[in-house]
């Protein structure tokens, strides 16, 4: 009987059909080393909140972050299923320059859907994957502070009722939370600055705001629309990349709801925030996308000395 050396057998090649699954992986390192540690502040809102196979792909999303190392927060406000719960309270819809017109009623409507409904549901899904995610909302811990916004129309102030803008902000709760490992989950209402009031704030501005407090690398906003159109209506042509002066030269000529996720975007980077990304939160795994691929998938603000490196 002949007996082969080992270093003489040959072994059949066998077919790893997982390999692809490790390309991805490997693909994937670069993002994970840059980002490894940082914090990335995400407006959750739009359709990816009432669909329900988005919102799960969403909480998996996040969590993923949080397990490859980066810090995510994420910032929501709740347009849909506030204006579904006006309409059962039979108060009525108006918005003016972008903003929800907020009555003494409809604020209670809006504390309650937020920290209530949304919150919860939004924790109860992250948390399906680990004790994560904690929420709370800018009034603990003084989060979020603000006084009365009136927006200009036309020239003039215009009173939107109890609709804030943030003068102030205290991280340390979320920084707390974050150096626990936790998840923070921030509903977009305000303690008043001058009065006993709760304001309800646009949660594009104060994912933005939070973003640039928290010394956050990127912020995400996600929307129903794939990012910021070069000619709209015109052309469907999306801009991949643009500096602070060029967003701002084009604020003016922006649709109203895409103003103040846009501005703050523009605050964000000139507040030190690295980069502030406009995703479209239709698309499964967009954030994911957006952050470990090259394939971006929206809008990218970059501050003005990073876009002309």
């Amino acid at each position: 009987m002949t007996v082969n050396h080992p270093e003489e057998r040959k072994f059949p090649t066998r077919k790893h059909t997982a390999l692809p699954k490790a390309q991805i992986l490997i693909e994937a390192l670069p993002w994970l080393t840059r980002h490894h540690g940082k914090t990335v502040v995400i407006k959750f809102g739009g359709n990816a909140m009432i669909d329900e196979d988005l919102k799960a792909a969403f909480a998996q999303d996040v969590v993923f972050l949080r397990h490859a190392g980066l810090k995510p927060v994420v910032v929501h406000g709740g347009g849909p299923q506030i204006s579904a719960a006006l309409d059962k309270h039979g108060i009525v819809s108006e918005f003016k320059a972008g903003l929800r017109v907020t009555t003494e009623d409809a604020m209670d409507v809006v504390r309650m859907v937020l920290a209530g409904q949304v919150q919860r549901e939004l924790v109860g899904l992250l948390n399906q994957h680990g004790p994560l995610a904690v929420g709370l909302t800018g009034e603990d811990a003084h989060t979020l502070t603000a006084t009365k916004h009136q927006p200009e129309i036309d020239g003039e102030l215009v009173d939107i009722g109890r609709v804030g803008e943030i003068t102030e902000i205290d991280t340390g709760a979320i920084e707390a939370l974050l150096a626990d490992g936790r998840i923070p989950v921030v509903s977009s209402i305000a303690r008043s600055q001058d009065d006993h009031h709760v304001y309800n704030v646009n949660a594009d501005t104060a994912a933005a705001a939070l973003a640039a407090a928290l010394g956050a690398e990127t912020l995400m906003v996600l929307t129903d629309v794939e990012g910021l159109y070069e000619d709209w209506p015109h052309s469907d042509e999306v801009i991949s990349r643009l500096t602070a002066s060029e967003l701002e030269k084009l604020l003016p000529d922006l649709s109203s709801g895409m103003v103040p996720k846009m501005e703050g975007c523009l605050h964000a980077v000139r507040g030190g925030v690295t980069t502030a990304r406009v995703i479209d939160g239709r698309v499964q795994h967009s954030i994911l996308l957006e952050i470990f691929t090259d394939e971006g998938i929206g809008t990218m603000v970059v501050p003005d000395e990073q876009g002309e490196s």
